[in-house]
């Protein structure tokens, strides 16, 4: 089922979960079962991330160099598969403008399809560790918006078509991303709220938010969409923070804001792993609860390969 069609039907808000694809190494039973104890509390789909390819520069002997293909992860697609074969959930791969060709993007929907996934979140992807800024990949897309706006021309096979004759034939579902706080490479809210829009104006169906830690940066963020023009949902992303290092960390790598209330008791905290987890804890179920009493469709939550905080705050709040 297409996430649209899942928030359109749903009566009350549910939970969703994103996942990293394990390293190489990981065993497939060990990737599912490290998600089976969120299972019993019905997530309604699963997103699975995408990691560029990166390349590293090997010298020969007669000092010349090649560069040769780094695959440390397994593909979100494969992952994707390996979810569905085990579980009865939606599962939704990422797909990135970063490191990929539009004909290499368009072979991974052909494989998508032939699976019959039809959830697909877009996004642009971050620039290499090398770069300062974004650069695109010759023959590639350079911005989310042009990446929805190739997925949307991508209509299926011709027997999906025909099925879907009289109907909304449009094969896949799209989910893109947004920051409540603004991109870090955006002047201003205005502008990326903006480019929000052009995201949305090419096909999205969906937004699905960047973790925040104070609900009314979220609140704020949806009234500037909505006044914007930007009338899709707005599906809100929670992170529970687990040590007082991502009190630093998490700000310096997400370019977000963490409230005063919750650094001080984090600080008083800092030499106690467990008191700091469980504060972390603590304030993502509050913000959950509080999420869920304002209406919001769904609460989506990355997991950064981590069960425990994230089933407890699913206990208290689903």
């Amino acid at each position: 089922m297409k996430v649209s069609e899942i928030l359109s039907t749903s009566t009350k808000a549910f939970p969703s979960l994103e996942i990293v694809p394990p390293m190489r190494g990981m065993t497939k039973n060990e990737l599912l079962e490290s998600i089976a104890p969120f299972m019993e509390f019905n997530p309604k789909y699963i997103n699975v991330t995408s990691h560029r390819d990166e390349y590293e520069y090997r010298e020969a002997a007669d000092g010349s160099f090649s560069r040769h293909l780094i695959r440390n992860r397994i593909s979100e697609t494969t992952v994707c598969a390996a979810i569905m074969e085990r579980y009865d959930i939606e599962t939704i791969p990422h797909i990135i403008c970063a490191g990929t060709t539009k004909e290499e993007i368009e072979s991974k929907l052909d494989n998508l399809e032939f699976l019959g996934i039809n959830n697909i979140v877009a996004l642009r992807g971050d620039s290499m560790s090398s770069e300062k800024r974004f650069t695109p990949t010759p023959g590639g897309y350079s911005y989310a918006s042009e990446l929805v706006e190739g997925i949307r021309k991508y209509q299926g096979s011709a027997s999906y078509r025909r099925s879907r004759k009289g109907d909304d034939d449009r094969y896949f579902c799209i989910g893109v991303g947004a920051y409540p706080e603004k991109h870090f490479e955006a002047p201003n809210i205005e502008t990326d709220i903006a480019n929000l829009k052009r995201k949305v104006d090419a096909g999205a169906d969906y937004v699905i938010t960047q973790m925040f830690f104070d609900n009314n940066v979220y609140y704020d963020f949806v009234a500037k969409c909505r006044a914007a023009g930007i009338n899709v949902p707005i599906i809100p992303g929670l992170k529970p923070i687990s040590t007082f290092r991502q009190v630093t960390s998490l700000p310096e790598a997400f370019s977000l804001d963490i409230p005063v209330e919750l650094t001080e008791a984090l600080k008083d905290a800092k030499d106690d792993r467990e008191a700091a987890y469980r504060i972390g804890t603590e304030w993502c179920s509050m913000q959950c609860k509080d999420l869920i009493a304002h209406g919001v469709p769904a609460v989506h939550f990355y997991t950064m390969g981590k069960s425990d905080n994230i089933v407890k705050i699913l206990q208290n709040c689903f």
